[in-house]
């Protein structure tokens, strides 16, 4: 007998017998769609099986209506600055979005991770963010096109697109590490809104809340050497979802397209940058006053979190500050910011998480405790692995500041056969946050078992605040499959847990296990794979894909008998009286 309540339905034996199966059946059971498996409720006397969430668009246009004329009510109220609405100062703004956004549903977010990633580029759409834009009105309808414009014209055209909008993207492998400096077009992007096009001769920067006198800066002002000593620092940035894709391959995680992205490997990129230390320009202010702890900065991005409207905030603390270990840039590599990456002015903050960074700053608030705003107070939280979207409490997260140390193989990739002739050419990355750096990389082609050192001369150079590129010539005398893995011990010891199960959180954020990539070792230095490789290139026919049977003999009869009469049959012959014989 079936009985539901509640989208939940409980079953008996021979009712779940008798269920048809899907056309998917196979999979389903196998856990490659995961996502389409009720859920097994067996806190009950008898099991329940709840069904997955199905969506039923509903929209109450009368509600939506009452708001008001949505162009007039969120404007562009500084000339010269496209695609900015100003949130904070307005919770009657908020209120309104609130209520637009309530008063209709929008489409879950597409499940990329308990059922297979979508094969294309960009990958994700974002279909979610683009309705909310259009939902808002106003300047933020076209901001999703606008924005894809930017990147088109700003990016290199082989960037892995992983999120259209809000843009999320990352260098393929190939490109992430073949400079020690990371060219602008290249370098990760992981934007949480639409690109603001902002004129910086109408640019300014707010600096209030606990300091002795609240000012405003022109972008000419915080330029002027006379004033504000120039700062110039090689600084890398990276995303505390680098490498995620390997957590989402173990366990699902938090599955918001646009906050957990399935990065890889290229979430992370170094740059010269240069502008002002925030130090000096507190200073000019006269300094902090009142307890003020901590420095909350203001993206001009338009932010969406539980069906509310706000700038993107986040804060530091004031002693990282106060170690002048963050910079407000104007210069990226030599050249003015790129739209993408914060134009005209960005918050570089030192070893610690890219989000924290902010790009088209507009204010910087001292305050006496971290920012309340989500970003800092729901997201970017590290929780422990017994933590999932049921009890997500704020304060059982720990705030992501300072990177760990990490590392990754760049070359070459996971599953590919690698044909060598004794040792595989092995490239990639190491990175150390909170100021610390490399100093050692450690590559291993059986697991972990044994390590060999990569050699300093084939390191980049240390700094204290950027990566080191590195390569190496990694040993491999077996054939068949290996896992190659990489990891790095940093100048304070801390080296990376060896498995991502040790690393693995609800968030999916900070995976800095041991990077492990499975390839087909083929030894050309063996007598007898070169001479079978040999009969491959002869034959014209390539030796991948790998799965696919040989279609020849690889040897001949001859050769097969004259084994079996040197060494006998596969069997071993019993020992028996010759009288037996003629025995039944």
């Amino acid at each position: 007998m079936a009985t539901e309540a509640s989208g939940t339905a409980s079953l008996g034996r021979q009712a779940q017998a008798d269920l048809p199966n899907r056309p998917d059946e196979w999979k389903i059971e196998q856990g490659l769609l995961g996502a389409s498996l009720p859920i097994l409720d067996q806190s009950a006397p008898e099991p329940r099986y709840v069904k997955p969430m199905e969506y039923e668009p509903f929209k109450d246009q009368a509600a939506i209506d009452s708001v008001g004329d949505r162009a007039k009510l969120f404007t562009e109220e500084r000339e010269g600055w496209e695609g900015y609405i100003e949130w904070e100062n307005y919770p009657e703004k908020k209120e309104a979005a609130h209520k637009i956004l309530t008063s209709q549903n929008f489409p879950p977010p597409p499940e990329f991770q308990m059922g297979p990633i979508p094969g294309q580029n960009p990958v994700l759409e974002g279909v979610r963010w683009k309705q909310w834009h259009s939902a808002i009105g106003g300047p933020l309808t076209t901001m999703p096109d606008r924005s894809w414009e930017d990147v088109l014209k700003e990016k290199h055209k082989d960037m892995l697109h992983l999120l259209q909008f809000p843009y999320n993207g990352e260098a393929p492998k190939r490109l992430v590490t073949a400079a020690e400096i990371t060219p602008n077009p290249l370098h990760f992007v992981r934007n949480h809104g639409g690109i603001p096009h902002i004129d910086k001769d109408k640019y300014s920067l707010q600096l209030d809340g606990l300091v002795k006198e609240p000012k405003n800066f022109t972008l000419a002002e915080l330029q002027d050497e006379s004033k504000f000593p120039r700062m110039e620092k090689l600084v890398t940035i990276q995303c505390s979802g680098t490498r995620r894709i390997e957590q989402i391959n173990l366990y699902a995680g938090e599955g918001d397209e646009m906050i957990n992205a399935p990065w890889a490997e290229g979430a992370i990129g170094t740059a010269k940058w240069v502008g002002v230390s925030l130090k000096k320009v507190i200073k000019a202010c006269g300094g902090l006053v009142g307890g003020g702890k901590h420095l909350e900065f203001y993206g001009a991005d338009t932010y969406f979190k539980k069906n509310q409207c706000m700038n993107y905030l986040v804060s530091v603390p004031w002693s990282k500050v106060k170690a002048n270990e963050v910079m407000l840039a104007w210069e990226m590599n030599g050249e003015p910011l790129p739209k993408i990456h914060g134009y005209p002015l960005r918050v570089v903050v030192m070893g610690y998480i890219g989000a924290r960074s902010v790009k088209w700053l507009y204010r910087i608030k001292a305050l006496d405790m971290p920012s309340m705003a989500p970003v800092q107070s729901q997201e970017y939280l590290y929780f422990n692995q017994q933590t999932g979207k049921h009890n997500q409490l704020m304060t059982s997260g720990i705030q992501i500041q300072e990177m760990p140390v990490s590392s990754a193989i760049m070359s070459p990739w996971t599953k590919q056969i690698v044909i060598h002739n004794g040792s595989i050419h092995c490239k990639g990355w190491a990175y150390s946050g909170g100021g610390r750096w490399p100093e050692r990389v450690e590559v291993s082609a059986d697991g972990g078992f044994s390590w060999y050192a990569v050699d300093q001369g084939a390191l980049s150079p240390k700094k204290k605040f950027a990566w080191r590129t590195w390569e190496i010539d990694l040993p491999c005398d077996v054939e068949g499959w290996i896992e190659i893995v990489c990891r790095c011990w940093d100048n304070s010891l801390n080296t990376q847990p060896l498995n991502v199960r040790a690393a693995w959180n609800w968030g999916l954020h900070v995976t800095s296990s041991a990077h492990r990539i499975s390839i087909y070792s083929v030894n050309k230095s063996r007598d007898l794979t070169a001479k079978r490789l040999q009969d491959f290139e002869v034959r014209g026919v390539p030796f991948a894909p790998l799965t696919v049977p040989t279609e020849w003999a690889i040897q001949s009869f001859d050769d097969y008998n004259k084994y079996f009469k040197e060494h006998g049959p596969r069997d071993a012959e019993n020992e028996y009286d010759p009288k037996d014989l003629g025995e039944d």
